[in-house]
């Protein structure tokens, strides 16, 4: 049988992601249905759910999977246009042996791909690889499947209600970025006490209001002015698939990933006495000693929502976060990654408390840091820069911690330098309690990057 090779670039760590009609296409994504559907048979499996965001590209990718998937003999529960969370919660509910999403998440829009979790967990690394081995040698089995579609979208929203406990009112601003957030975002605010502010809730593969990523402040000036104009308590915005949360305080500022998990583990701890809290390799050492401080036990892993939810699996952790807005809750959820969800959370801690999120943001440890700098390195050297780096500490008495790249503690405080399993990156972010600490971090972190020979980027 005549097997399908994928281009390799679109193999990627966590995820299948490439350019629509450049490196991904409508084959792949039959090719994919026949590959994946064939292992979950074979597993013997029986159903696959399959949901995609509002990119252009995505109804002809998920036309191709669903007609793949199907004919391997599986049942495939179409849940349709949806925020990747609520595809996971589609294959949680409905008992599927596995789920596929359709998205480019966060990236441009001339991007798209394909999110898969098998057996309630993650798919990814050497899963994803393998899968292309098999479809390069067309290793496919042939049945006579079927198609459901299954309207989802408002059990969804009344299970995430379920966690919300009507307090004080607030004024909230919600920003779903044209994203594929944007319907259950307006369904959910219409249940929702208080005042809501919505925009760009019209979900458009175009994304005409701005870049799809509130992890990026700039992404977040709109959201910022609507604050201000009606006077909100906080604004929260979404990225292209609803995975990731970007919030800003009734001051106008932002809180990022880190700080919002000081918030949320606070909260679960109360309820968790002693229990483990996960965070990415970039969050800020104050994270970590707030954990601690609230009596649970700080894990550091490295950055990457596969690796998070199987760690999170493992330790039986209640909650866990990485600074791209990923919030992951166990505690009365299901483990994965839902920024909608992560709203409501924080609504809920909002309306039972008398302090503002401001007055929260204000109460955390207050450090200067840099924001996560990304800088070009071809794919053959970001690794091999990230070794000698460790190396060259190696020989020094450096504090390093080798979780994931290189992270240096040291008087001033911290800088970590990593390789991006995305993208040809290499990452850097210092923080320290002073400017002028912060300053010889960045000078640090700068002799390394000299000695072996990359340049040093602005920051």
């Amino acid at each position: 049988m005549t097997g399908h090779n994928f281009d390799p670039t679109i193999l990627r760590e966590y995820d299948i992601r490439g350019l629509f009609e450049d490196n991904l296409s409508v084959k792949d994504a039959q090719a994919l249905g026949q590959t994946l559907g064939s292992l979950i048979m074979e597993q013997d499996g029986r159903s696959v759910c399959v949901g995609y965001d509002g990119r252009l590209s995505s109804p002809a990718l998920e036309a191709a999977l669903v007609e793949g998937l199907r004919g391997c003999g599986l049942c495939v529960l179409r849940v349709g246009l949806c925020p990747t969370p609520m595809l996971y919660f589609a294959a949680k509910a409905l008992l599927a042996d596995a789920g596929v999403m359709i998205t480019g998440s966060h990236n441009p829009p001339q991007y798209n791909g394909f999110k898969i979790m098998l057996n309630g967990g993650p798919f990814w690394g050497k899963e994803i690889l393998a899968l292309g081995e098999r479809s390069s040698r067309g290793e496919w089995i042939s049945g006579d499947g079927r198609v459901v579609d299954m309207a989802l979208l408002e059990a969804y929203i009344t299970r995430m209600l379920v966690d919300f406990r009507e307090g004080k009112s607030l004024k909230v601003a919600w920003d779903a970025g044209n994203g594929s957030a944007g319907e259950a975002m307006t369904m959910l605010t219409s249940r929702l006490p208080g005042q809501h502010f919505l925009l760009n809730a019209e979900i458009d593969g175009t994304f005409p209001a701005h870049h799809p990523d509130p992890t990026v402040e700039a992404n977040l000036s709109q959201l910022k002015d609507c604050v201000r104009e009606n006077g909100c308590d906080l604004g929260i915005g979404f990225d292209g698939d609803g995975d990731r949360i970007g919030v800003i305080d009734g001051d106008g500022r932002v809180l990022w990933g880190d700080q919002l998990l000081s918030i949320y583990a606070a909260d679960v701890l109360k309820t968790h006495a002693g229990a483990t809290v996960i965070a990415d390799v970039k969050a800020s050492q104050a994270l970590f000693d707030e954990i601690a401080r609230h009596g649970g036990k700080p894990v550091m892993a490295p950055t990457g929502h596969s690796i998070i939810k199987s760690k999170m699996a493992e330790a039986k952790a209640p909650l866990a976060g990485e600074m791209s807005g990923h919030i992951f809750f166990a505690d009365h959820y299901y483990g994965f990654d839902d920024a909608l969800y992560a709203a409501i959370r924080l609504l809920d801690i909002l309306a039972s408390s008398d302090q503002t999120l401001a007055q929260m943001r204000d109460a955390l440890p207050q450090v200067v840091n840099t924001p996560e700098i990304r800088f070009d390195v071809s794919e053959a050297r970001k690794f091999v820069v990230v070794t000698e780096v460790k190396e060259r500490l190696g020989k020094t008495d450096a504090n390093v911690d080798s979780t994931d790249g290189v992270r240096v503690l040291n008087a001033d405080g911290w800088w970590l330098l990593r390789a991006s399993n995305t993208q040809n990156v290499l990452v850097v972010r210092c923080e320290s309690e002073s400017a002028e600490g912060l300053e010889r971090l960045k000078v640090a972190v700068g002799e390394q990057l000299l000695a072996s020979q990359v340049a040093v980027p602005e920051f």
